[in-house]
């Protein structure tokens, strides 16, 4: 297995290419972002025209080695050719839901708000609750995603447990050793540390994989 060190920077460093990470994304609008690094915790500020332009900057923010911890400050600023009426956009959620994912029709609630979408529902898989947000977010108009809907609990704690502990063995990212899983009905906390932030991200997608998950809480640390 190949061992990742451990990634010390300073916060002149981090801020430099964190804005490099932007400016190679080529959905995002580099100039109208800002960023402030302070211990290792980046704070993005400024305005996107998209929610999807605001998730992608928080996604090329995650992507870079060093980075600790978010704060996702960005504010979707629509432009006029994309302001769409809540029941445009209410529509066009249902059916993409309805399109591009094997969820069963009427098992999803879509609620619109000022441009905003709640999801409410239920349904077995996270995969499937994931799959409901992220089609979303690229329709015009949308300012942003409240995913409400929940997983159906299928199995017992003790086969969450060893679903979850198989996979991190199989994961060639990261040391099942260092990460420690509890299960508390459905919801999975996982403690231990980590040695960059996308070992954190990986370890907390894998148990969000296990079927029955309803929600996971991440406290593993970076070291």
């Amino acid at each position: 297995m190949t061992t990742l060190l451990s990634v010390q920077k300073t916060d002149i460093d981090l801020k430099t290419d964190v804005l490099a990470e932007l400016k190679y994304e080529p959905s995002i609008k580099v100039t109208d972002i800002g960023v402030l690094v302070k211990d290792g915790t980046v704070t993005l500020n400024g305005y996107a025209t998209s929610s999807n332009e605001k998730w992608q900057a928080v996604q090329a923010t995650r992507r870079v080695a060093g980075v600790k911890a978010i704060a996702d400050d960005i504010v979707v600023n629509l432009p006029n050719s994309s302001l769409h009426t809540d029941g445009d956009i209410a529509t066009a959620a249902a059916h993409h839901i309805d399109w591009f994912t094997s969820i069963p029709r009427g098992t999803i609630k879509v609620t619109v708000s000022d441009a905003w979408i709640v999801l409410e529902g239920e349904v077995e898989w996270q995969y499937l609750k994931s799959s409901a947000e992220n089609f979303l977010y690229n329709l015009l108009g949308v300012k942003g995603v409240s995913n409400l809907i929940t997983v159906k609990p299928r199995l017992k704690a003790t086969d969450i447990n060893n679903d979850i502990r198989d996979a991190f063995k199989r994961n060639a990212l990261l040391d099942a050793n260092k990460i420690r899983v509890e299960i508390s009905g459905n919801k999975v906390t996982l403690h231990g540390k980590v040695r960059n932030y996308t070992e954190l991200d990986e370890a907390e997608r894998v148990a969000w994989g296990a079927a029955g998950v309803h929600s996971v809480d991440n406290q593993l640390k970076v070291e």
